[in-house]
């Protein structure tokens, strides 16, 4: 057991290092849609069936070639394997990657095998900012002994493998800023270790699996993809401290379940097609520091649970069809730094929830329904949502199949009736009643696009509370074993003398809502784990 806990701390002392030994000069490099297109086909011509090494596989390479052990042995085919599929490598990475002495190739870290201090292994594989070009190939799957995959801010297409179920000691899988695509990686739930899961900024899409949240993962980073799912109810199991649903096309409400992660402390749904009400069981996040529910569509009042958040820095819930008064025990709440309730139906609000330089609260209030205060909508905006009843325990559509059968019988059902109007025309003599209900048929639908246009239009996204932190990659390969331990590690969290926190927020400035704004990592987890920022797009030749 000691071991193993052994191998844990190598990862989280490795995060430690890249703080320090950070690079900022590298940056991501574009692939055209077609290249990546390429990329992706080659991949999947050359996997298997179903995406897996065989049983009987043998591994061969050059009998002049001497290793260390039969681990390093496998190590070099599989880093040989993705190095032979490397469509561009513009920095020459991988230069080095020559000869069996694997150790010494850049971005691959070694250390004694669990089962085994005294035979050294390929634990770790770092490629952040390498710029590489390429795709997962099915040999991937010897590196068994990985613990640690960081291959942030590369250009690796298509998708990750069913072979991947074999690294069985994964700890940290960060595959951020690529071009991945395909369903979520569900072979990364068949890892018993993993902890840190970084998924941001590729292409995934589809739903999340339910048992995403029955793992036993600390950090769910799920930003920037296209998933399009409800929230599932599984996430009231989940023991993360940060998971970001942010910019995605999740829809649906927000679960109550979400009352029973007791140990979540930055929860980040903005930008999606979130509706309904809050659940009053968001009070009973005890322990969260940061919630952000902006841009989406979520209606009715402010629940007073809210004013049970004791630790929360951070509430935003701008850019809403939210209703009603802002009580003064939300206001009130005493480690409240920022709040945003910007552009919203709000129609009333404490005096000590109205901006005020001289207050610990930074707070934002414009684009609301209150009177007398400047920046606010007109009345003919505010009048028909502000007067709109909203009874919260039917806003939300997903528990309740009451909305989905109606519907079934008029969609299949009502189809037939327009097959026998046309005989009905055949009989009127004059062609013209013919050609005249065309344009009734054609009036409607303005009228049927255009009040969606009001709902649909949604207000400019909200404010960024501030950057997102560097990226940091790790130092060269560390051959000497880490110290061991014999208990579990607890978490990092970022201290006094970690990068700038995130969530300390700059006073509120309310400049007009970005048109396209940049996800930004919520607080702490900076320090804690590398944060990348978004790919940086530019011209590159192969």
């Amino acid at each position: 057991m000691a071991t193993i806990l052994t191998h844990k701390a190598f990862g989280f002392t490795l995060l430690i290092f890249s703080i320090c030994l950070s690079s900022f000069s590298t940056l991501t490099s574009a692939l055209t849609n077609a290249e990546a297109a390429y990329i992706a086909k080659r991949q999947l011509l050359t996997l298997p069936e179903n995406g897996d090494l065989p049983d009987n596989y043998e591994i061969t390479v050059d009998p002049k070639l001497t290793f260390a052990n039969d681990r390093l042995k496998s190590a070099y085919v599989g880093l040989h394997a993705l190095k032979d599929v490397i469509y561009s490598d513009p920095t020459n990475f991988t230069a080095n990657w020559e000869g069996p002495d694997v150790c010494k190739y850049n971005g691959v870290v070694c250390s004694p095998a669990l089962d085994n201090p005294k035979v050294d292994v390929v634990a770790g594989l770092d490629l952040n900012h390498a710029d590489i070009a390429a795709h997962f190939p099915v040999e991937f799957g010897l590196l068994t002994d990985l613990a640690m995959i960081h291959l942030n801010s590369n250009r690796l297409c298509g998708i990750v493998p069913k072979v991947f179920r074999r690294l069985k000691l994964m700890f940290e899988f960060d595959i951020s800023n690529n071009r991945f695509v395909g369903q979520f990686p569900t072979v990364v739930l068949e890892w018993p270790e993993i902890k840190y899961l970084d998924l941001r900024f590729n292409e995934f899409e589809g739903e999340l699996p339910p048992s995403l949240f029955l793992s036993s993962l600390d950090a769910i980073f799920l930003n920037n993809n296209k998933f399009n799912s409800t929230i599932p109810d599984t996430i009231g199991n989940s023991t993360v401290s940060v998971v970001t649903f942010a910019f995605n096309q999740f829809s649906g409400c927000l679960p109550s379940g979400i009352g029973n992660m007791c140990t979540v402390e930055e929860l980040l749904f903005m930008n999606n097609n979130m509706s309904g009400c809050f659940p009053n069981e968001i009070g009973n996040l005890k322990n969260v520091t940061v919630l952000d529910v902006s841009n989406n569509g979520l209606v009715g009042p402010l629940p007073d649970s809210l004013s049970e958040l004791k630790t929360i820095e951070v509430l935003d819930v701008g850019y809403n069809q939210l209703i009603g008064l802002v009580p003064e025990k939300i206001c009130s709440l005493p480690k409240l730094e920022n709040f945003t309730l910007a552009y919203n139906y709000f129609s009333g609000e404490d005096q000590k929830c109205v901006p005020n330089p001289y207050e610990q609260l930074t707070s934002n209030d414009e684009g609301n329904c209150f009177p007398g205060r400047p920046n606010q909508k007109n009345t003919e905006t505010c009048n028909p949502v502000v007067t709109r009843v909203i009874d919260c325990k039917y806003s939300c559509p997903g528990p309740k199949p009451v909305t989905p059968k109606p519907e079934l019988p008029p969609t299949p059902k009502v189809e037939p009736p327009p097959v026998h109007w046309p005989p009905p025309p055949v009989y009127s003599p004059p062609p013209p009643p013919v050609h005249s209900p065309p344009p009734p048929v054609h009036s409607p639908p303005p009228p049927v696009h255009s009040p969606p246009a009001p709902v649909h239009t949604p207000p400019p996204p909200p404010p960024v509370y501030s950057p997102p932190p560097p990226v940091h990659s790790p130092p060269p390969p560390d051959h000497s074993p880490p110290p061991p331990v014999h208990s579990p590690p607890p978490p990092i969290y970022s201290s006094e003398s970690s990068p700038p926190p995130v969530h300390s927020p700059p006073p509120f400035q309310s400049p007009p809502p970005p048109t396209s704004p940049p996800f930004l990592l919520p607080p702490k987890i900076g320090a804690q784990y590398m944060s990348p920022p978004p790919p940086i797009s530019q011209d590159i030749k192969f």
